[in-house]
C-alpha cells in the first residue's frame, strides 16, 4: 500500500520537491523510450514522465515503435536519438538482450540513460527503476486461486516468449499453482501482450477445454481479450491481468475482471525522469528502485480510479523509501 500512496501525492508536496531539485539548471530535453502504443501500461509510463518533466521545467521527446516491440525499429530510433543528442534518455528496451548494442551506442555518445521497467542485460545506466515481476505474478495468481478455493482448471496466457517480464510473471503464476494441489494447469500459451491475440488464444483454448475456471493473463490487455472471448462464447471464468490500467479498473468495477496486479507504471515514468534530470543537475540519485506489487480488486480499486493527468509524482524523499539501493 506504501507504493499506492506514493503515486498520488498532493500538489504542495510536489511543488516543494520541484523547488528543491531545480537548483542548478532546467530546460533539459529527456528522450523517453517505451515499447509500444498498444499496451496501455506504457501510456501510464509516458504520462508519468511528462508529469515529472513539467514539474522540473524540462521537456520530453517520446520514442515509440510504430510496430509493437519492434527490435529493428527501436535500434533505428536509437540511431536517431544519438544524432539529436538529448540531455538524457529514459529507456525501456523492447528486448532486454537484443537492445544491449543500442544501449552501448548511447553510452558511447555519453548521453546519460536511466533504465526503467525491463532491466537491460547490459550497458551502463544512471539508475534502474522497475518492479519485481515474479512477485507481481505470484501475488496476483494467489488472489485468483484463493478466490477459486485453491482448485479448478486454469489456463495461462503469456506475454512475449523469452521476454524478461514474461518469464518472471509466468514463473510467479506457476509457483502459485504449485501451492494449490487442487488446481490444474490446462495450458500455457503466448498472447504476446496483445488483446486480439489473447482473444484468439482464449477462443482456441475454450474449443479444446469444456471447463475453464480461471485465466492468468500476463497483462491487462490480454485479460480483456480473454474476457471478450468468454463473453462471445457465453462462458464464465475468473480472470486476472497485470498493469492496473484504466481499462482493467473499469472491468474490475463492472465485475468482469477479478483483479489486476499493478507495479505503478506512472511512478516508473516519474522516477525514471526524475533520476535522469537529477543526474544532469549533479544532484544525488537512487541507483535502484524496485517497486512492490499491489493486487487491485473491487475492494481497493478507488485510489487507482483517478485519471492519469490528475495524478502527482512521488518526491525524491518519498522515492528514497521505495526500496532504493
Amino acid at each position: 500500500m506504501r507504493q499506492q500512496k506514493l503515486g498520488y501525492l498532493t500538489l504542495p508536496l510536489l511543488i516543494a520537491a520541484a523547488f528543491t531539485t531545480q537548483a542548478r539548471a532546467d530546460g533539459e530535453t529527456i528522450a523517453v523510450f517505451t515499447k509500444n502504443q498498444t499496451n496501455p501500461f506504457f501510456q501510464t509510463v509516458r504520462v508519468g514522465a511528462d508529469n515529472m518533466a513539467k514539474v522540473l521545467n524540462a521537456k520530453t521527446l517520446q520514442y515509440i515503435p510504430t510496430k509493437p516491440d519492434s527490435i529493428p525499429e527501436q535500434l533505428s530510433q536509437i540511431e536517431d536519438v544519438v544524432v539529436k543528442k538529448p540531455s538524457a534518455i529514459v529507456f525501456t528496451p523492447v528486448d532486454y538482450k537484443a537492445m544491449v548494442p543500442g544501449v552501448e551506442k548511447i553510452n558511447e555518445a555519453k548521453i546519460p540513460v536511466v533504465n526503467i521497467t525491463d532491466r537491460s542485460a547490459g550497458g551502463k545506466f544512471v539508475s534502474f527503476i522497475g518492479a519485481d515481476d515474479y512477485s507481481l505474478g505470484l501475488e496476483t495468481a494467489r488472489h485468483l486461486l484463493k478466490t477459486l478455493g485453491g482448485k479448478g482448471n486454469i489456463v495461462i496466457i503469456e506475454g512475449v516468449k523469452g521476454s524478461l517480464t514474461n518469464v518472471d510473471r509466468v514463473r510467479g503464476f506457476n509457483d502459485a499453482l504449485k501451492e494449490n494441489a487442487g488446481a490444474k494447469l490446462l495450458a500455457s500459451q503466448p498472447g504476446n501482450y496483445q488483446r486480439l491475440q489473447a482473444l484468439q488464444v482464449m477462443e482456441n483454448l475454450m474449443q479444446s477445454n469444456a471447463q475453464i475456471d480461471g485465466v492468468l493473463a500476463a497483462n491487462d490487455a490480454m485479460a480483456v481479450g480473454a474476457i471478450e472471448a468468454l463473453d462471445g462464447a457465453n462462458r464464465k471464468a475468473q480472470v486476472i491481468g497485470i498493469n492496473g490500467t484504466k481499462e482493467a479498473i473499469d472491468a474490475i468495477k463492472s465485475g468482469k475482471l477479478l483483479a489486476s496486479g499493478d507495479y505503478n507504471g506512472f511512478a516508473q515514468g516519474c522516477l525514471g525522469t526524475m533520476m535522469a534530470i537529477r543526474a544532469l543537475r549533479d544532484q544525488p540519485v537512487i541507483n535502484e528502485i524496485v517497486l512492490k506489487p499491489t493486487v487491485i480488486t473491487k475492494d481497493n480499486y478507488q485510489p487507482f480510479d483517478v485519471p492519469l493527468e490528475q495524478r502527482s509524482c512521488p518526491t525524491f524523499e518519498e522515492a528514497s523509501k521505495l526500496g532504493g539501493k
